[in-house]
């Protein structure tokens, strides 16, 4: 493992720097009573980055209704990454 990587802009620089990672200071969206989302940027001891990203969200007090967030959240999670991998594909050139 290489844990010498050089630390980057975005790099806090302290005790989340661990393990060969480099690791952001995390972004919250907070609703409160409702759901909290953290991300943090992530380059590994490879050098490759991720996007880290907990989500918690409050259920419904019914089975039912809370199956059909279930079913919502794993349906949009999986609208959200396709979307981040489309988004970082190297873009055309335009022809002039």
């Amino acid at each position: 493992m290489n844990q010498h990587l050089p630390h980057t802009d975005w790099c806090t620089r302290d005790h989340r720097c661990n393990l060969g990672e480099h690791r952001s200071a995390p972004i919250l969206v907070d609703l409160p009573g409702h759901g909290r989302a953290v991300l943090t940027r992530v380059r590994t001891d490879t050098g490759r980055e991720h996007a880290e990203i907990r989500v918690r969200v409050a259920l419904g007090a019914s089975e039912p209704a809370a199956r059909r967030q279930l079913a919502s959240l794993l349906a949009d999670l999986r609208q959200v990454v396709t979307r981040a991998a489309v988004a970082g594909r190297p873009r055309p050139r335009r022809s002039t």
